[in-house]
């Protein structure tokens, strides 16, 4: 039987230090992880791994293996791709609302739950989770127990908390030995991982589903951190004039066409500038964009701005199939 490392679920080998899964040759008999991730775990080492094809692996194997799914999706990273890929999934499944720490206060997970059953139509129970704040970690192994399952699968896009939560649930159930790799870096699992937690009880870890394109470019580590917020969001507001664009990051530029209100929410270490001039035009084409009124724009990968009043925006990035526009979270009074 081929042996597997405990980080990311790659076979291990000793053959060829350039493939996934290498171990010397001479540790490989009492190696628990392959060097990549004794590296990520240990030196806190980035690596690009590519996976091509790799969410319809992880999608055709769950729809043939599966008895019950669990799929984390982030506050900030709720989508039509996101979603989309959740209803892909055949099998009975719970949507997780994770790092719910990052979520400001103000908004209720009621009006969460209620806005994604009505502008995404889902008919699965929905629950929110914080590795964190150590809030509903319980939740998964109470529910196997009390539904008789033996073994369950947890999936959910890159960065959207998954294998944190599978540590914390195995330390919870003092399995100190199945700690998987945890790390920024897209496609840190590699393959399916199989944790036990009782004779009779395991979960299972997936590699993270990942956009089809992304804002960043995988090996832009720094921006990769900065994309995944530690800590409680803070939106902020601007309130623009005539020929006022915001700028986030010298990647996106946005101009209303009239005075408006737009409310940004992503992770604090972006940066975020206003400017009254064409002299940081980016070098995209220029989209327009007609959006009603308290709309959200959506960048897929990053989060999403609401916009107060109906208007038409100018908008500069780098790839036009990451925004999406769609009705609001917010009614206004509720904020």
């Amino acid at each position: 039987m081929n042996k597997k490392c405990q980080g990311c679920g790659t076979i291990l080998q000793y053959q060829n230090p350039e493939q996934l899964g290498f171990v010397p040759a001479s540790k490989f008999n009492d190696a628990i992880y392959c060097e990549r991730c004794y590296k990520i775990i240990h030196y806190s080492q980035k690596q690009v791994t590519l996976l091509p094809n790799i969410n319809n692996y992880i999608i055709e194997t769950i729809n043939k293996k599966a008895k019950y799914v669990f799929f984390l999706i982030d506050f900030l990273n709720i989508n039509t791709e996101t979603i989309n890929t959740f209803k892909n999934i055949h099998v009975p499944k719970t949507l997780i609302i994770s790092k719910i720490d990052i979520i400001p206060k103000s908004i209720k997970k009621e009006t969460i739950t209620n806005w994604l059953e009505k502008n995404y139509r889902l008919k699965e129970d929905i629950i929110f989770q914080s590795t964190k704040k150590n809030f509903n970690t319980k939740f998964i192994t109470k529910y196997l127990e009390e539904h008789h399952l033996k073994e369950c699968y947890i999936l959910g896009f890159t960065n959207s908390g998954k294998s944190s939560l599978i540590n914390k649930i195995s330390k919870l159930n003092n399995n100190q030995n199945s700690i998987i790799t945890t790390s920024s870096i897209p496609n840190t699992t590699i393959d399916f991982i199989k944790i036990p937690l009782t004779p009779s009880l395991s979960i299972i870890d997936s590699p993270g589903f990942t956009y089809q394109s992304t804002i960043y470019q995988p090996d832009d580590f720094n921006l990769i951190s900065r994309i995944n917020p530690s800590k409680t969001l803070n939106p902020i507001t601007y309130q623009t004039k005539d020929n006022t664009s915001i700028l986030v990051e010298n990647l996106i530029r946005i101009t209303p066409n009239s005075h408006n209100s737009l409310t940004f929410y992503l992770s604090n270490d972006l940066k975020l500038e206003r400017i009254f001039d064409d002299k940081k035009l980016l070098p995209y084409s220029q989209l327009e964009i007609k959006i009603e009124d308290n709309s959200d724009i959506v960048i897929k990968s990053l989060g999403f701005i609401n916009i107060k009043k109906a208007c038409t925006l100018k908008m500069q990035i780098n790839n036009p199939s990451l925004i999406e526009i769609r009705p609001s979270l917010f009614n206004r009074a509720g904020e």
